[in-house]
Formats: structure tokens, C-alpha cells, sequence
């Protein structure tokens, strides 16, 4: 085996993944191995703060396909990564994060940075290792990649920051030498059922997940709605997990989605739930409508076996790939009927009916004309100003989660969330690295004016790293996802909830990026397409009605307070 230092082992096997890309901070911990990231061809993308560097490597992981790589300085800098990571945990993102660790030779003595990183990690991580000895530091990082890919989400590689330096014997492997992607479509009994169940179907609807994207799937989904003529709804915040403009595509499901979708999917006797996990946000009432059907015999595909029959009791599971199991799902269809169904007219002619009947909704709910403007109104002009290849990360919050009601897409790995760990300050930083994984593709960002605090700062990075996304920040000077909570809960005693915000685009433009403050609904359509064109790192300053709420994000989780003491009673 050749002779090289950990640094180079190090090095040399994120060179055979493929690394192009590791965000973070400079630290002295790494700092051997830093050293040698250029001549490796490896871009280490500075950022100001270790959080921005965790949801830069999930956006980017999300877009690109391959696992994100984030580091910083232990202790402090690595700890400041646990939302980032986490956020990435939920998103079944594969991230690995490099975090080197005090020396060896300081363990326990509470020496200046110093913490057990591990544990910290432990309950947001698929795999995690301490390297045990320099020599095998190659082997830990091919072990973290490979877990991160096959179990879809971040692995930990703990590096005390001594063992960068020796000299050992080690081997670099190639990829395909210790780990193979394929994955199958499920079990022949399970795949026959489902076949069998759908054969039966009166009503089937497919939602399509955020499986479907990851496998590449949407053609396979596409075919097996054609042949049943199901309509098909997309889980929570996966809107591009099927094309907008299908004859069969009846929107997002979930806070903020298409009434349409909640309308089809009410209707069904089969669900087909390809590559999602039936999140909680996706099936709860919405609009005062308990739309997710209550009879409905589902049949759900998932690639972890964890996940089945988790939220919703199942009539089929299967545990496999989507596209493969959507495609085996369709060859079985085919054999039972002997041939090709004809389509069923009635059935499209009634999702075509839903979505103009949702649209036309829609269309009245974002057609004020007045100022300080309807953030519906603004959704609808940005929507309109964005073309098909156009990257959208949104952040959590009251606007953010209303723009589900706007967004379609044509194509997968469009649409990047903050999902379900929901913490804000994601939708910027997700932006950078979605950016950088497909610079080709103009990229914006939706956040609330609550988010961006977490998140300007990154400003700067966008600047430095010359990253042109567009961050689109509605200026309402609230939480407003909370404050509406007051309002509905509280008797409108608002306490926190209320921002005082500086100018934002004056801000961004003494970072040395454009901004512009955005007064009139008829000026965001133009603004966002001129920030697109401009190739600059722009923030748009939106500024709308802070008396215009969604509806309460977690209904199923607050209550009218109820008061005992005298105190409080009034």
C-alpha cells in the first residue's frame, strides 16, 4: 500500500467520491488537510456562520445527487452545525460532516474546545465513527459515505485533530469497489398484492414523494398514472415530485397545498403513497376539510422498512425503490388485464375540474391591488416570474408555507424545504449550495423577514463566492406564524412576536450585493426576473400586509388556554 499522511488519505478518498465541494469555517483543527484541498481540486467554500455550512451541504446534496460534505473547528464550530445537520436528518439528505475533534493527548481535561462530539450527533445521524487510528482514517470516511447514500441522511466522521498528522500505509478505494447504489423493487408477494388491489380500484390516487425524486422516478410514475388514469397529488412540500402541467397532476398535499388535490385524494378507495412516509403535515385537515380518506386501502412504497405503516395503517407494504417498484407495479398491471386499459375521460375531465376550480380560487385570493400588498398576491407574481429550471428553497414561517399554494414545477430537484425538523434560517443557505450544485440554474429563495435575521449574514458569503441567488424576503415585521396564534389563542396579546426591522436591502447592498425594496404588487414580477438576469447576489425587500395570515400551522397541537390562578384569569 502506498505511504502518504492522514491528510492525504483523507483527502485522496473524498478526490474518489467525487467531492468537488466541503463548506465551512477555517479552523486549526483541519487545517493540515485544508492545506491541500486546492491541489485536489476541492473548492472550500468559506461561510459566516457553521449552521449556513450544514444546509449548504443539503441543498446542494439535493440538487446535485451526491452527498454533501460540511466541516469547521471542534468544539464551538462543530456544535453550531446540530440544526443543520438535524434539518438534514429530517430531509433524509446524505451529508457527511468532517468534525475534527480535540487531540487525543487532551481528552479529559476540559481543555479550550473541548467536548464529546458524538453524542451530541448521535440521535440526528445515520452512522457516526471516532477514527480509531490514522491509518484508518480512508476507511471511516468511506464507511460515513456509503451509510449517507444508502440510508439517506448525514454520517459524522469524528477526526481527533492529531491524527492528521503520520505517516502511514493505507489504500484509497473507488467507490464501486466497496459499495454498489442498486436498489430493487420490493418483495414479488408484496408486488403482486399491490398489483392485485389496484387492479380492483374504483378511485386510485398516487402521491407521489420525495422517493420518487431521490430515485429519479417521475417517468416510471408518469406511465402507471397514464395506464390506471389515477390522479396524482404530491406530499408535503415535494411539489416537484410530478410535473405541473400533467393532465393527472392535482397539486401538493398538505398546510397551504391545492384544495384540488384534497378534494381527488377524499375520493379515493386506493392510495398508492410512492417513496413518502405520510407525514402528519401532509394528511391533516386543511381549509376545514378532514380530506385524507378514512377507508382507502393504501399501499405504500417506501426504501425503509421503518417507515411503513408509521402514520396510516397500510393494506401493502413494500419496501423498495420507487421507480422500480412504480415500474414492476405497471408490468404486473398489464399481465392481470391482459393488455392496455383505455383511458378513463370521466376521471381526467374531473381533475381538470378540480384544478380550474382551485385556480380560479386562487387566482381571487391573489388579485388585490392594495398596499402595504397581499403576500398572495406577491407569491403569485413571483411564481409567474420564474422559469422551468428555476431552483426554489422556502424557509418556515407564515408566508413561506403559503407559497405551497402557488408553487408548481416541471422538473425534480426544483424544490428544496425546510420540511419537517422546520427551523428557520434554511431557505437562504440551501440556496447557496443548490447554486453551486447546478450553477446553471437560476435560484431563489423565500423567506420571511423572522428567518432572514438567522440568515442575512450569508449575505457576504453570496458576495465573496460571487453565488447569484436571489433571496426574496417578505418584510411583514412579525413572526407572523406565531402571531397568528395570538390572534386566534391569545386575544391578540402579542408578545414576541413583533420585529423591528432595518432596512434590508440597504443592508444587503453594504455587503456588496444588490437590493431593492419592493413596495407595489406590480413590481415583483419585474424585480424578480431583472434579479435573476442580473447574475448578482440580490435580496429583494417585499414588503407586505401584516394582517393577512394563514391559517394556524399546528391546530392539532394548541388549545384555548384555560387559567386557574386569579392572576391570570383576566
Amino acid at each position: 500500500m502506498p505511504v502518504m499522511s492522514p491528510s492525504e488519505a483523507l483527502v485522496e478518498q473524498l478526490r474518489a467520491e467525487g467531492t468537488e465541494v466541503i463548506t465551512g469555517i477555517v479552523g486549526s483543527a483541519f487545517m493540515d488537510a485544508l492545506d491541500i484541498f486546492p491541489k485536489a481540486e476541492i473548492r472550500f467554500l468559506p461561510v459566516r456562520h457553521e449552521q449556513t455550512a450544514a444546509h449548504m451541504a443539503d441543498g446542494y446534496a439535493r440538487v446535485s445527487g451526491k452527498p454533501g460534505v460540511c466541516t469547521a473547528q471542534n468544539g464551538p464550530g462543530i456544535t453550531n452545525m446540530v440544526t443543520g445537520i438535524a434539518a438534514a436528518y429530517h430531509a433524509h439528505t446524505p451529508v457527511v460532516m468532517l468534525s475534527p475533534a480535540a487531540s487525543t493527548t487532551m481528552v479529559g481535561t476540559n481543555g479550550f474546545q473541548e467536548t464529546d462530539q458524538l453524542p451530541i450527533f448521535q440521535p440526528i445521524t445515520k452512522y457516526q465513527v471516532r477514527v480509531p487510528r490514522p491509518d484508518r482514517i480512508a476507511e471511516s470516511v468511506r464507511t460515513a459515505f456509503r451509510i449517507a447514500i444508502a440510508e439517506r441522511g448525514p454520517a459524522q466522521v469524528d477526526i481527533p485533530r492529531d491524527f492528521f498528522y503520520a505517516e502511514i500505509d493505507t489504500e484509497i478505494l473507488r467507490p464501486e469497489q466497496y459499495r454498489w447504489a442498486d436498489r430493487g423493487p420490493g418483495g414479488a408477494a408484496s408486488l403482486d398484492a399491490a398489483a392485485r388491489i389496484l387492479k380492483d380500484a374504483r378511485f386510485p390516487v398516487i402521491i407521489s414523494g420525495q422517493g420518487v425524486v431521490i430515485a429519479d422516478g417521475i417517468a416510471e410514475v408518469k406511465a402507471l398514472a397514464e395506464y390506471l388514469t389515477a390522479p396524482v397529488v404530491t406530499s408535503y412540500l415535494h411539489n416537484d415530485a410530478f410535473p405541473a402541467s400533467h393532465p393527472l397532476m392535482a397539486g401538493p398535499l398538505g398546510y397551504c397545498g391545492w384544495k384540488s388535490a384534497m378534494q381527488l385524494i377524499s375520493k379515493a378507495d386506493v392510495v398508492l403513497a410512492l417513496g413518502t412516509r405520510l407525514s402528519i403535515f401532509g394528511t391533516l385537515p386543511q381549509y376545514g376539510f378532514d380530506y385524507f380518506p378514512k377507508t382507502a386501502k393504501i399501499i405504500q412504497v417506501d426504501i425503509d422498512h421503518r417507515q411503513l405503516g408509521l402514520t396510516k395503517p397500510i393494506a401493502c407494504g413494500i419496501v423498495g425503490d420507487a421507480r422500480e417498484a412504480a415500474r414492476e407495479i405497471l408490468s404486473r398491471l398489464t399481465a392481470l388485464d391482459g393488455g392496455a386499459r383505455r383511458p378513463d375521460a370521466e376521471r381526467r375531465a374531473l381533475v381538470a375540474a378540480e384544478n380550474a376550480k382551485w385556480q380560479k380560487e386562487l387566482d381571487e385570493l391573489a388579485s388585490s391591488s392594495r398596499t402595504p400588498m397581499s403576500p398572495k398576491r406577491a407569491l403569485r407574481e413571483l411564481a409567474a416570474a420564474l422559469t422551468p429550471d428555476t431552483i426554489v428553497t422556502t424557509d418556515i414561517g407564515n408566508v413561506c408555507s403559503t407559497s405551497n399554494s402557488f408553487l408548481g414545477f416541471e422538473r425534480p430537484r426544483r424544490f428544496l424545504a425546510a420540511l419537517s425538523f422546520g427551523n428557520c434560517g434554511f431557505a437562504y443557505p440551501a440556496a447557496l449550495g443548490a447554486k453551486v450544485a447546478e450553477p446553471k440554474s437560476p435560484v431563489v429563495a423565500i423567506v420571511g423577514d423572522g428567518a432572514w435575521g438567522m440568515s442575512l449574514q450569508e449575505v457576504i458569503t453570496a458576495v465573496q463566492e460571487n453565488i447569484p441567488v436571489v433571496a426574496c424576503v417578505f418584510n411583514n415585521m412579525q413572526w407572523g406564524a406565531e402571531k397568528k396564534n395570538q390572534i386566534d389563542y391569545y386575544d391578540n396579546r402579542f408578545i414576541g412576536t413583533n420585529l423591528k426591522n432595518p432596512d434590508f436591502a440597504a443592508v444587503a447592498r453594504a455587503m456588496g450585493a444588490d437590493g431593492h425594496r419592493i413596495e407595489h404588487p406590480g413590481e415583483v414580477r419585474d424585480a424578480v426576473s431583472a434579479a435573476l438576469r442580473s447574475g448578482r447576489p440580490t435580496v429583494l425587500d417585499i414588503m407586505v400586509d401584516g394582517e393577512e395570515l394563514a391559517d394556524p400551522f399546528r391546530r392539532d397541537a394548541l388549545k384555548k388556554p384555560v387559567r386557574y390562578l386569579p392572576r391570570y384569569r383576566q
